[in-house]
């Protein structure tokens, strides 16, 4: 996605001339200097750009990427502030190495909101009386409250713009996804649209509210039980919701984006409204107590229920806990999906294996390769993003992303990091592989082997009901820290049922998972790893599906997780004699479990291949 947006071409004024004939702007620097030039126009000292849509979605579509088109930066996080002398990249530690291979350092400052937040340098950097716009569209209520609060000290406003000034210069901004919706049967569903209604209505009477607004994109697709492909990789539509105690609903959405078989599934309770008609029905609910989740939903929507006279309620979006906790149709989909996906990174790896050591493969033939053995499935729909085919020093990225500028060759005695999934009507799929071309050292082999058993220790963890994802991520970690090394990143994240890849609130992280008690029904990755700059990655993921576990003479209810993914391990990485005898059979438990699951999917060498794979250590 990135790529397409580096390639595109907007005309500007000619800044030298003043003149309003138009010159190509193509350089990031010019970019920057007629966004300065808006602003003045528009009356703003500073501008903020974040990488945002208007659902506060992780990956947005090609018209929000503003913060790529301007500076360059293709990370899926991070932000910019551009004030009239001076201008600030911030980003974390997953971006710290691509920032400055992506973002001109002469243009931008480079700052780790470890060490600065955005509110902080403003604090610092903004003049007395200045002006610093933002869409109040793209930011949440409580970064406007924070940043408002900032501003104060050095005497500078904060201010809604009217129209986004990047907008305003990017002439050949795509536009929205005119693709069509389409409805997710209750075949994968496992539940109507119109029970998730009905649930949604009692939770807002026995709560006292009127109406709920719905704006993750998607929540709102599991809500309606539909699909869209407004965003790659990620099958959901570009909507809003407003839901109602009295059981009806209004979707917001382009009404070119509907069919009659779309239309016709909504039914009679659902309203259609244009997707740009949001705040104005929002200004009609004066008297009325509606909830927003603060979370999910950008600061317009906060002000539009404000000027109505709304009574608005800070209550998480409804549909969140529901959508994670799967139901059973959806855990049988999500296992026959992981099945299948086994299949085709399986028959890759083997691929890898004859082909690597040869020398002629690249980042992008490789994953070009993975996506043919995935497409050879019929029910494959899309990839669940980008795929990271990382090689050598690019495995020490966590969030690299390759392209035609960057793709780099697999090389002899080397590790490849392939980290990929697939979208299919019954599940999403997300796993992480390593693999070793030619010989390992010693080094790789001993952190592979202890990336190996934080992530066995989290996969046999037995916990008690209430436990938090936050409370068990140490346990990944703990025999990269007997070592003095760690990794900088959560170990798991939440997954979707044919959406998004990345879902909450469930995770298992130190820093953000510690409030979300895991539940029966959740699924999440298990991904611990070891970077090492300049020279390598190493990563182990696979999906695993929290569950209750019997244990005899126990006196509480207890939970532990049950792996949903299966594909061959790396043995040329694995020490085994760093392995103690129980993590040792965990992995000829798991190798004979992705033997029998796998071994039918497959025959001739890649068979053999497999079996060889899967032999006990």
């Amino acid at each position: 996605m990135a790529e397409n947006i580096l390639n595109n071409y907007v005309f500007a004024k000619q800044l030298i001339q003043g003149v309003s004939q138009p010159v190509l702007m193509s350089t990031y620097e010019a970019r920057l200097a007629a966004l300065r030039e808006q602003m003045q126009k528009d009356g703003l000292d500073g501008f903020v750009v974040p990488i945002c849509d208007e659902h506060m979605s992780e990956y947005v579509g090609e018209y929000a990427q503003r913060l790529a088109w301007l500076t360059g930066f293709g990370g899926s996080a991070g932000s910019a502030i551009v004030l009239k002398d001076k201008a600030a990249m911030f980003i974390d530690g997953r971006y710290v190495v691509q920032v400055r291979d992506q973002v001109d350092g002469k243009l931008y400052e480079y700052v780790n909101i470890a060490d600065q937040k955005p509110h902080e340098w403003l604090a610092a950097n903004a003049m007395q009386g200045s002006k610093i716009g933002y869409d109040s569209w793209l930011h949440t209520r409580q970064w406007a409250e924070t940043t408002r609060k900032a501003l104060k000290k050095p005497g500078a406003e904060l201010v809604a713009v009217q129209n986004n000034p990047v907008d305003s210069i990017w002439e050949d901004q795509p536009r929205r996804s005119p693709e069509k919706l389409a409805v997710h049967s209750e075949q994968y569903a496992g539940k109507s649209a119109h029970d998730k209604r009905a649930d949604v209505a009692e939770w807002l009477k026995d709560k006292g509210y009127d109406a709920t607004v719905i704006a993750a994109l998607d929540s709102v697709a599991w809500f309606f039980n539909v699909r869209g492909k407004d965003i790659a990789n990620t099958p959901v539509p570009l909507a809003y919701a407003i839901v109602r105690a009295d059981d009806t609903a209004t979707l917001f959405v382009a009404p070119e984006k509907l069919t009659d078989t779309v239309r016709e599934h909504l039914g009679n309770h659902v309203e259609i409204r244009d997707y740009d008609e949001l705040a104005d029905v929002l200004s009609d609910m004066s008297g009325k107590t509606v909830a927003v989740d603060p979370e999910r939903s950008v600061a317009a929507i906060f002000e539009a229920l404000d000027n109505a006279g709304a009574k608005i309620v800070k209550d998480r979006d409804p549909t969140i806990l529901a959508k994670a906790i799967k139901n059973e149709t959806e855990i049988a989909g999500h296992k026959v999906a992981q099945k299948r996906d086994g299949a085709a990174l399986s028959k890759f790896l083997h691929w890898m294996a004859n082909e690597a050591p040869k020398g002629e493969l690249d980042e992008l033939s490789a994953a070009a390769r993975l996506r043919a053995f995935r497409e050879e499935n019929p029910e494959l729909k899309d990839l669940s993003f980008n795929t990271i085919s990382a090689a050598g020093d690019h495995g020490a990225l966590p969030h690299y992303s390759v392209n035609e500028e960057t793709n780099q060759p697999i090389a002899l005695n080397s590790l490849y990091l392939v980290d990929s999934g697939g979208q299919y009507l019954d599940g999403t799929t997300d796993v992480t592989r390593v693999v070793a071309v030619g010989e390992p050292t010693a080094e790789m082999r001993k952190r592979y082997t202890q990336v190996l058993q934080g992530h066995i220790a989290l996969d046999q963890a037995v916990f008690p009901k209430g436990t938090t994802g936050g409370q068990l991520d140490i346990l990944a970690r703990q025999y990269l820290w007997a070592d003095g090394v760690d990794y900088g990143h959560g170990t798991g994240h939440g997954v979707g049922s044919y959406l998004s890849v990345h879902e909450g609130p469930q995770r298992i992280s130190g820093g953000g998972g510690l409030s979300e008690a895991l539940q029966p029904g959740m699924i999440l990755s298990n991904e611990p790893g070891y970077y090492k700059a300049g020279e390598f990655g190493i990563r182990i993921e696979n999906l695993f599906l929290v569950e209750e576990r019997e244990i005899e003479g126990g006196e509480q209810t207890m939970l532990g997780f049950e792996t949903l993914t299966f594909a061959p391990l790396e043995r040329k990485l694995i020490e085994v004699e760093m392995l103690s005898q129980s993590q040792r059979q965990w992995v000829d438990d798991y190798h004979s479990k992705v033997r029998a699951v796998i071994a039918p999917q497959l025959d001739g060498e890649a068979l053999e291949w497999l079996e060889a794979q899967t032999a006990p250590l």
